[in-house]
Order: structure tokens, then C-alpha cells, then sequence
């Protein structure tokens, strides 16, 4: 099967192209985040009450689910590699950009442990939903002491804050980033992780981002 799916992959690679799966889960997971920066933002300017603590509850569980797709798009990295386009061959700027998503993987684990950290040190705790369908257990903090969870919510609320500070920071120069190679360098690296549009010889990088089958026919001058 992973011979099957490599082949499948290589036709993307081959035209620096990522697969269909790779661009779902960079928009989705991208739609996510978006959404919890702004609902992490908004719930903080919640009144105490029942209706904080729902929205905190539902932030916990997209965050889960945050968790297990940057878990899943890790595997399927791991099987299919990403295409070898113009970001890899700008030597220092492509060990940033590799150390940038480094760093954008790290926070997808850090900042959905850390949440999942404070919800678990709240009294009594109480189970999530994984996706809003798997329940799933608190962390077992329910017998330590008080003290030592007042201590584990103090620090993972300030590594979670920490986290979404730098996830703030970095989205945007991700961003201005991709724009920059688009219409600067005018190459191929943003359209790689677009939803393929057929192109012809005449664009910037080529005919490369058209499928064989789709390939336009160049005129000879004077046509």
C-alpha cells in the first residue's frame, strides 16, 4: 500500500507539487488555528461564569483535535516527503524555512498538551471530547494536592501563553513569506500547496503545475 501511495504522491512531487491530502491538511489545520487564536482571544473577555467555561471546554477539545491532526499530517509527511521546489535551494533561507515549520509542529503539540494540562487541573475535573465524539479523560491530577495543581495551571498556563504568542508572531511572516515567493521570486512554491490550476508554458515556473493530461500546447510564433 505505501508503494501504491508513493506512486500516486510522486506524480504532485514530480511537478513540485504537494498531494491533495498534504494541501487539505495544511488549510484545514491552518482554519483551525485561525479559529483558536481568535476564540482563545475572545474567551478571555468571557464574565466568569457557566458560559467561560464552555467556551474554554470547547477551545480544550478542537485543541485535541488540533493534536491529532498535526499528528496525522506528521505520518503522512513521514510516507510522502514534500516536493522539492524553489524554497529548497536558497541555502540559509531554506534552513529557516525548514526550522520554521520545526517550530510550527513543536506548537501543535505544545500548546494542545498545555490546554489540556489546565482543563485537567481544574476541580473537579471533568472529560473531553476528541473531535466532539471520543471522550476523552482528564490527565491523572486528581490526587495530587491542591498546591501542585494550582502549580501544574499556573505553568502550563503560562507555557500555553508563551506558545500563542510565538504561534501569533510566526503566522505572518509564514504568510508574507509565501506571498513574497509568489509575486517577488516568482516561483513555485506557494502554488505547490494551492488547488492545481492548469498552466502553460508561459508561466514563471513553467509548465510544471500541469498534469500530464492537461498539458496546453505551446504555439509556434507566428500561429
Amino acid at each position: 500500500m505505501r508503494e501504491t501511495i508513493a506512486e500516486w504522491a510522486e506524480d504532485y512531487r514530480g511537478r513540485g507539487r504537494y498531494t491533495p491530502v498534504g494541501v487539505a491538511f495544511h488549510w484545514v489545520m491552518a482554519a483551525v488555528v485561525i479559529f483558536q487564536l481568535v476564540s482563545g482571544w475572545m474567551m478571555q473577555r468571557y464574565p466568569v461564569g457557566a458560559d467561560k467555561i464552555e467556551a474554554y471546554r470547547l477551545h480544550s477539545e478542537i485543541g485535541l483535535t488540533l493534536l491529532l491532526l498535526g499528528a496525522l499530517r506528521l505520518l503522512w509527511r513521514l510516507m510522502v516527503p514534500g516536493p522539492i521546489n524553489a524554497a529548497d535551494k536558497m541555502g540559509w533561507k531554506t534552513s529557516m524555512a525548514h526550522a520554521l515549520h520545526i517550530i510550527f509542529y513543536a506548537l501543535f503539540v505544545i500548546l494542545p498538551l498545555t490546554g489540556w494540562i489546565m482543563w485537567s487541573s481544574i476541580d473537579p475535573p471533568m472529560p473531553l471530547r476528541l473531535a466532539g465524539l471520543v471522550e476523552v479523560p482528564p490527565m491523572p491530577f486528581a490526587d495530587l494536592t491542591p498546591e501542585w495543581r494550582l502549580w501544574l495551571l499556573d505553568w502550563s498556563e503560562d507555557a500555553h501563553a508563551a506558545g500563542v504568542i510565538l504561534l501569533t508572531l510566526l503566522i505572518p511572516v509564514h504568510a508574507v513569506a509565501a506571498v513574497k515567493h509568489h509575486f517577488w521570486d516568482r516561483d513555485d512554491v506557494l502554488e505547490g500547496m494551492l488547488p492545481e490550476v492548469p498552466d502553460d508554458a508561459s508561466h514563471p515556473a513553467g509548465a510544471q503545475h500541469t498534469p500530464p493530461q492537461l498539458e496546453v500546447p505551446v504555439r509556434a510564433k507566428g500561429d
